[in-house]
């Protein structure tokens, strides 16, 4: 069957280059996160969310304000619930990289299409063919795999391996709630319709948890904001958007597909910026979740 989108043979190179900006971009998440590691995940996710919902704004005030005035109670209802999940995943993401290793961090968070699938047999009945059974299982296998060989501390910056991997685990979940949800309201609405407002729940989401945590959110130096400003402009507005630009050119597959070259660069990121190079045995099992993940997108038509 022919997948949608256009055909290599017709798709421009622009297509291709800003596929390959947007998941460069949505990698480097994990070294603004690393870099302000003297705050905490908790205060990082608000200045990140907060700046992110603000930079969105004022295009979102320019070209979906009356589709937004336009959305139904259900709606908001819809949009609160997934600016929540998004807010927990933040939470979550930012916080397992403060426990445990930037490549098994990017490669568990990376199982959020597996996690979407799950949601999608129990909540909309949708039928898992052999093949996904089979990834999910890989998967299983490589998650398995990951968490005995990350029993114990690797480095400085994993001291609790096991916690940051169950983070990155629930971070994957929360994406997955929040991306099921779209697939609701996006039926009805724009992308920026959508995403602005649940912007500004996702910011409040990480607020209250800050809130609850005791975390503080002033007094850090001006590095700290700047790095939560630089986060929620490149991986977001640059990574995020130049990523959905391509889908104009590109199929869903193709860019699933190349979308498991981000585990692979964050890990670089993480082995150059500050020398955290897997084991052997930690690399096996990564590649057991991408192959995992490959079988997943492959057998989507």
């Amino acid at each position: 069957m022919q997948e949608s989108g256009a055909s290599p043979s017709h798709t421009p190179l622009s297509a291709w280059l800003a596929l390959g900006t947007g998941l460069t971009a949505i990698s480097t998440s994990v070294l603004f996160i690393r870099w302000a590691i003297e705050a905490p995940g908790e205060t990082v996710a608000v200045w990140r969310t907060v700046f992110g919902a603000l930079l969105l704004a004022p295009v979102a005030a320019m070209k979906a304000r009356e589709e937004i005035r336009q959305m139904s109670g259900r709606e908001w209802l819809l949009v609160t619930g997934s600016g929540v999940f998004l807010g927990l995943h933040f939470v979550t993401w930012i916080n397992s990289l403060h426990h445990t290793s930037v490549a098994s961090a990017s490669a568990l968070v990376a199982l959020s299409p597996l996690f979407l699938a799950i949601l999608g047999f129990f909540l909309l009945g949708e039928r898992l063919t052999r093949r996904k059974q089979m990834a999910l299982l890989v998967a299983i296998a490589g998650v398995a795999a990951l968490g005995w060989i990350d029993r114990s501390p690797s480095s400085e910056a994993a001291v609790r391996p096991l916690l940051g991997n169950a983070l990155a685990l629930a971070a994957a979940g929360f994406i997955s709630v929040y991306l099921l949800i779209g697939r609701f309201v996006r039926q009805q609405r724009s992308w920026l319709a959508y995403v602005a407002p649940v912007y500004v729940v996702t910011a409040l989401t990480t607020l209250v948890v800050a809130f609850i945590q005791d975390a503080p959110l002033l007094g850090w130096g001006w590095e700290i904001y700047a790095l939560c400003l630089g986060m929620a402009f490149v991986p977001h507005l640059l990574g995020h958007g130049s990523l959905n630009w391509s889908l104009k050119y590109l199929s869903a597959t193709t860019a699933g597909l190349a979308s498991l070259c981000i585990p692979v660069v964050s890990s670089f990121w993480g082995a150059v910026a500050f020398g955290e190079i897997p084991s052997a045995p930690a690399m096996a099992a990564m590649a057991l979740i991408l192959a995992a993940l490959g079988l997943f997108v492959c057998s989507r038509r």
